[in-house]
């Protein structure tokens, strides 16, 4: 029978493959089809600008349905974890915290436990913690992310600001004052890198005041507490910000403590800042 004509053995057409793999294909085989996170994403934007959360919600467990349909890991990873940020903002602890698990559980799988999305998963679970009243239980998931990402080849300051910001909280939360102070002030030098991070800014002096307060005692830290929201007041109203979604989410986030610290006519200029852009939008 001659080259051209003999007929195809299955190794023709086959690659070789290793007979101990079998295993690990089966535990984790490749996608059938993956979605479009970033379309994704850029929708839940826009859903999330109107302050739609029953929107959002929906948008999110579509999409996550239709991940797991296809077998795509790395979109339930990324889909679990806007789950559990937007029923943390919902006050919905037991769904919040089971997508953080899940996330964190992905990531594991997925290998990228060491890597930013890894750091990513462990914020989203210690933050969702510190929420619900959990803070002891977040500290030490705040710091296996630091380690991460202060440890990281590339630095990402927008990412590490969230980190210090949020593990602070946490710290003060567990009577840690003087780390939580150190961390909001790392928070803001890192923010200061950043263009148009003045809402986030502002949101870790207001911080910075709450702290104050809560070691020193209203009367003492008066003077401190009114430096503090005048930085933050000056940022929430610098002309030229981009007046979006977040934005008005911030607005939205800071008005009660200014009302808190008497300074009601601010606190009334920022929700109409916030309810102005929803209306828009």
């Amino acid at each position: 029978m001659s080259e051209q004509t003999r007929r195809l053995e299955t190794e023709d057409y086959t690659d070789p493959a290793c007979p101990f793999c079998a295993d690990a294909y089966l535990k984790n085989p490749p996608p059938l089809r993956t979605i479009d996170q970033g379309r994704v994403l850029e929708k839940l934007d826009e859903i999330l600008s109107r302050a739609d959360t029953a929107g959002a919600e929906r948008h999110l467990k579509y999409w996550l349905a239709d991940a797991e349909d296809g077998r795509d890991l790395s979109g339930q990873f990324t889909l679990h974890g806007e789950l559990a940020g937007l029923y943390r903002k919902s006050g919905r602890e037991e769904e919040s915290l089971a997508h953080a698990d899940a996330a964190l559980r992905l990531a594991d799988e997925l290998g990228i436990g060491d890597g930013l999305a890894g750091a990513t998963a462990l914020i989203n679970k210690a933050t969702a913690l510190k929420a619900f009243g959990h803070a002891p239980d977040a500290v030490p998931l705040f710091e296996r992310a630091q380690a991460i990402l202060e440890g990281a080849r590339f630095r990402v300051p927008d990412k590490l600001a969230g980190l210090y910001n949020n593990m602070a909280l946490a710290l003060s939360d567990v009577g840690r004052l003087d780390e939580a102070r150190h961390y909001f002030k790392k928070a803001l030098d890192l923010l200061g890198e950043i263009d148009g991070s003045e809402p986030e800014r502002a949101v870790t002096w207001l911080n910075l005041a709450n702290l104050e307060e809560k070691e020193s005692g209203l009367e003492a830290a008066e003077q401190k507490i009114a430096q503090y929201l005048e930085r933050a007041r000056a940022l929430l109203l610098k002309p030229g910000l981009a007046h979006d979604g977040n934005y008005a989410f911030v607005c939205e986030k800071c008005a009660p403590t200014f009302a808190y610290y008497g300074y009601f006519l601010d606190a009334k200029e920022l929700e109409e800042r916030a309810r102005a852009i929803y209306e828009r939008t």
